[in-house]
């Protein structure tokens, strides 16, 4: 029921305990963790060795300001990129996006990472912690570019998880640092930033990953503590019935539960099904927080678990992928 962080390049004697733990389902990596392909995959080796059984191994890979694996990848453009092509060749945009999803999941799953929480489908409204992360301030755009990321992923054998449920580019504050509340009602909810979850989920996502921002005309928790959105709004009237994940405990805005197990039990009992606690020194708490309670589902991991995956040297020979990266690199240059 946890996704825990790591401290480096390598395992520690107390971190491959952590990963023992039953209680804990996956790791997340960072740029912490990274050097090269060669090490993280000795690395990710490692895990899977300490873990056989249905484990996920995870990491932020959007690409623009939120890329953890550099040296040796494909430097991806933001998101926003895509969002501006769009005002002027809609097809094109459209053909990028699914290029971008491949070349980052196919990259990815070479490395034996499972899922990168992608796409992020927030809208581009000025969010400080969004910001060029979001693909477009319409809605109806970014349901268009999300759908074809999500086709693009799945090309690359990987399931898609969106982000951040209901919707955190609205708001002004950074929920890293800061509490964030969004004052509108439902309806008006489901006419912008829902839009293009609804249509997402429509097309069999896999995942969704909670906001911490809080939406006081529909429920006083933030979205992630929050059963009217996890259960009546998510899980009922859209009919998610896939992998719920919490959005990082350690940050600011998670703070407002309580403590490290006050912040978990609320998430769990919300209905989230995945617990992000990413930093390290939160490790052991998470775990100890949890201890005797029932695990997430062998079933639910396994449907996030990488699909197809090619050798980094097959993807080297692919002239496909040399293609979709001229064009994806151009857009920075």
């Amino acid at each position: 029921m946890l996704i825990i962080g790591i401290s480096g390049k390598e395992l520690t004697a107390e971190e491959r305990d952590h990963i023992l733990a039953p209680e804990v389902s996956g790791v997340i990596l960072f740029s912490r963790n990274y050097a090269s392909r060669e090490q993280v995959t000795a690395l990710i080796d490692d895990i899977r060795t300490l873990r056989p059984d249905p484990f996920l191994l995870c990491v932020d890979q959007e690409g623009g300001p939120v890329q953890r694996f550099r040296e040796g990848m494909t430097r991806l453009p933001a998101l926003g990129k895509l969002g501006a092509i769009y005002d002027e060749d809609p097809q094109r945009a459209i053909a990028l996006a699914e290029e971008h999803a491949w070349v980052m999941a196919s990259e990815m799953r070479a490395v034996d990472i499972d899922i990168s929480f992608a796409p992020v489908i927030d809208l581009a409204r000025g969010n400080r912690a969004i910001g060029t992360r979001a693909l477009h301030v319409d809605p109806a755009v970014v349901s268009t570019l999300g759908l074809a990321y999500l086709r693009g992923m799945r090309l690359g054998g990987m399931a898609a998880t969106l982000k951040h449920f209901p919707g955190h580019g609205s708001v002004l504050e950074d929920t890293h640092f800061d509490n964030a509340a969004d004052p509108r009602t439902l309806d008006e909810l489901r006419e912008t930033d829902l839009v293009p979850f609804a249509d997402a989920i429509g097309a069999g996502a896999e995942a969704v990953m909670l906001a911490h921002v809080a939406y006081p005309a529909v429920d006083a928790a933030p979205a992630g503590y929050s059963r009217v959105w996890i259960e009546d709004v998510l899980r009922g009237e859209f009919g998610f019935r896939g992998v719920v994940f919490s959005d990082d405990i350690g940050m600011a805005a998670a703070e407002s539960a309580g403590g490290v197990a006050a912040r978990i039990d609320a998430h769990l009992s919300a209905g989230c099904d995945l617990v992000l606690a990413c930093s390290p020194a939160l490790a052991a708490d998470s775990i100890a927080a949890v201890r005797g309670r029932p695990s997430c589902s062998a079933d639910k991991l396994v449907a996030l678990r990488g699909m197809v995956a090619s050798t980094w040297e097959s993807l080297v020979d692919n002239p496909q992928r040399s293609r979709f990266i001229a064009r994806l690199t151009a857009l920075d240059s």
